[in-house]
């Protein structure tokens, strides 16, 4: 596990806090779409671009993206997080000893049954999305927001319900790791530009505004149910040199199977997660994070679709700088 209590000072010859600074400049996009913009990339995503998305449907299938809400998931307490925590509070005992009577309907129940039960989780723990209150670049957050609009109450801006009627659109499956013939990249491989366009090209597929791109490493197809160091461990991940590409490319987001979207080694041994700072804090970017994206390439590598209408609302949890999420691709 990567620890990020320890100060570390930049490396001679290596990228650094500088370069990351310099980088968020270069594709910064605040004030683009106004001083007091939220929605960051999503802006991309224009109801004619969603409605154009729905020539992608071909065939009727649906495909889950999404990680079982268990305690078997691939957290191990780092950042604070855990597996999620499903309790039952009416089950079927309570029915067999009539307790669910008394307690729950008074004793008058009208031959009705039901059970109830609860979920305690982190709400980064599984697949999920960040919103772009999650991070922030030493005292800023995306827009040039300050650190204290988010208190012990949440996010005042940025939060996730900004999205909930915006992550519906065109999706691309990048799989990266079948187009270099391996079942998975190494931990510490960094996705360049050029990997992308390769990969886009070996697909036969053109990334357009507004896409959502789902970029496959094969890491979770290798770890899940062994889950290891997956989560903060050395994995493979988007590179320094892939911001320009993401930039250039207008995409409303991107979402991987990996723990944090970006290689791990980090390429700046002083800054932790230095895509995480120009992506979200400076471009905006919304950021999906262990996506299961095993079913779906092996169902494109199978049909050749590599595009697909994408489905993602984040659930409107107020205030809240992240979300559980059950991604559909509808084909």
């Amino acid at each position: 596990m990567t620890d990020q209590s320890k100060v570390v000072a930049p490396v001679p010859g290596k990228p650094s806090v500088e370069t990351v600074r310099e980088l968020s400049k270069k594709y910064s996009n605040w004030g683009r779409w106004g001083k007091d913009d939220q929605l960051g990339t999503l802006n991309f995503l224009t109801p004619d671009i969603v409605r154009d998305a729905a020539s992608s449907i071909r065939s009727g299938k649906r495909i889950s993206m999404g990680l079982p809400v268990d305690s078997n998931g691939p957290q191990t307490g780092g950042l604070g997080r855990f597996n999620p925590i499903h309790l039952m509070f009416r089950d079927g005992g309570d029915i067999v000893s009539g307790q669910i009577v008394d307690d729950f309907y008074g004793g008058r129940d009208r031959h009705i049954r039901g059970t109830d039960d609860m979920i305690i989780m982190p709400l980064q723990s599984g697949t999920q999305w960040d919103a772009l209150a999650h991070i922030l670049f030493e005292d800023k957050m995306y827009n040039g927001v300050a650190a204290n609009t988010i208190s012990s109450k949440g996010a005042q801006r940025g939060a996730i319900t900004v999205a909930r009627d915006q992550i519906a659109g065109r999706g691309v499956l990048l799989d990266v790791a079948r187009f270099k013939k391996v079942e998975f990249l190494e931990p510490g491989y960094a996705i360049t530009s050029q990997d992308l366009t390769d990969c886009a090209a070996a697909h036969g597929v053109t990334i357009k505004e507004g896409d959502f791109v789902l970029i496959r490493t094969g890491q979770m197809g290798e770890r899940k149910g062994n889950w290891g160091d997956y989560a903060g461990g050395s994995a493979p991940g988007l590179g320094l040199d892939a911001i320009s590409w993401v930039y250039d490319s207008n995409v409303a987001g991107i979402a991987t199977d990996t723990w944090g979207a970006e290689v791990l080694p980090n390429e700046t041994p002083d800054v932790f997660q230095p895509l995480h700072c120009v992506f979200i804090v400076a471009m905006g970017l919304w950021i999906g994070e262990i996506f299961d994206l095993e079913e779906l390439a092996a169902d494109c590598a199978e049909d050749g679709q590599y595009d697909f209408f994408f489905c993602a609302p984040p659930l409107v949890i107020t205030q809240g700088v992240g979300s559980p999420v059950n991604p559909m691709a509808i084909k």
